[in-house]
């Protein structure tokens, strides 16, 4: 196993007034070569996590050590520059009066004229830039200035890349293509990097691993198809892809769990013993439409998206009343408002909520006692955060619901 580039111990960040707790006992590593990424929605405080890795905030708590040396803690401090940090800022905070090569110059000062310029035409032929040494950033399309961005930050050969939402000012068409091109070079290089999204997409297509934070906390830290298959907590389950939730207790060894609406077989009981009371995650794409399945509903609504028709269906559950779902539904066929189907879960994308085995009984206070979380002061809002939906519950509230009650 590779030697970590990068340790968060018990790190802390508060700011004033109030105090607003935008970092809370953070402990984290990323190893050699690894790419992680800090999910989460705006103010769960992962900007500010990466702005004291850089060396821009100063911990309250807690320490940061950069391969074997400690740049930040009680008794020790490195500012950024003694980092050996590189940064590529959401905007890409190019110089507009410079050239391309003068942008990717600018962090090597300590090195003649002659192998300032050899390094930048180096690290730009890597991105495929090289043609662009003259031109400004003006001049370049969005995803040619994001290219410029993540050269100027590898010319210095850091220790370890930071990216704040890389792709969030792309335009649609073209944020999976740079993402891969991105990622792409960074495989190549063998570069350590810590990047910052609230897109789940992003974060399941390009990290080696993906660290949930939530009201500034680590909920979980895994391998992409960990977080999405086996969410540890209601919150994760919730933001990182759409859910449904469903209360149930473990009936035998063969990890069947009773609820509303039958017997699930193969689910992952994560060694609980039989009789707990627990809350099992079933994702749109664990609904399987076939005859002889054992869920039988009405389909309310649809979405076509291409891949797939996300749709809303009513299940008659065994306590009374309907209990709506989101499937997933082949897209070879159009579907009615009002058209039965039959349904049965497939065992892979069902899995019990480890951290909400906790809330024995499910009694919850009402939607409207929930506290409010401290936004990070770091972190500026997004109109496309993707959050997962369980009845008409979103992802946060829920979560504070079935955690706090």
């Amino acid at each position: 196993m590779k030697d970590p580039v990068i340790q968060l111990e018990g790190v802390t960040k508060r700011f004033w007034p109030g105090p607003v707790t935008a970092v809370d006992d953070v402990s984290l590593e990323v190893r050699e070569g690894e790419i992680m990424t800090l999910l989460g929605p705006s103010g769960c405080g992962k900007t500010t996590a990466l702005r004291l890795i850089a060396g821009f905030e100063v911990p309250d708590e807690g320490r940061i050590r950069l391969g074997d040396r400690e740049v930040a803690g009680p008794r020790a401090w490195a500012p950024p520059e003694k980092r050996g940090v590189g940064m590529v800022f959401q905007d890409y905070a190019l110089f507009p009066h410079l050239t391309v090569g003068e942008n990717v110059m600018f962090g090597l000062e300590r090195q003649s004229r002659s192998e300032r310029k050899r390094r930048a035409r180096e690290v730009l032929e890597i991105l495929d830039l090289k043609a662009h040494f003259k031109r400004y950033p003006h001049e370049l399309s969005g995803g040619q200035q994001q290219r410029v961005a993540l050269a100027r930050a590898l010319a210095p050969e850091p220790l370890l890349v930071l990216m704040d939402e890389p792709f969030s000012n792309l335009d649609a068409h073209l944020r999976d293509q740079v993402r891969d091109e991105v990622v792409g070079i960074l495989r190549k290089a063998g570069v350590t990097c810590i990047l910052v999204s609230h897109d789940q997409r992003d974060a399941l297509a390009i990290s080696d691993r993906v660290a949930v934070m939530n009201q500034g906390r680590v909920e979980q830290v895994g391998s992409p198809r960990e977080i999405y298959k086996h969410p540890e907590s209601v919150f994760v389950a919730t933001f990182v892809g759409r859910t449904n939730l469903l209360q149930g207790r473990i009936q035998n060894e063969n990890g069947c769990v009773l609820t509303d609406f039958g017997s699930f077989c193969r689910v992952d009981r994560i060694g609980l013993p039989n009789g707990s009371d627990v809350m099992v995650s079933v994702r749109p794409d664990g609904f399987e439409q076939c005859d002889t399945g054992t869920l039988a509903g009405t389909i309310l609504s649809t979405t076509y998206t291409g891949a797939q028709v996300e749709a809303e269906v009513a299940i008659p559950s065994a306590h009374g009343g309907d209990r709506k779902l989101v499937v997933h539904l082949p897209p070879s066929r159009h579907y009615e408002i009002g058209e039965a189907v039959h349904l049965r879960v497939v065992p892979e994308f069902a899995s019990v909520v480890r951290n909400a085995c906790q809330t024995l009984g499910f009694t919850s206070p009402a939607a409207g006692d929930a506290p409010t979380p401290s936004p990070d002061p770091e972190e500026e809002p997004h109109e496309d955060e993707p959050g997962g939906v369980v009845s008409a519950s979103p992802a946060g509230a829920l979560a504070r619901e079935l955690e706090e009650g």
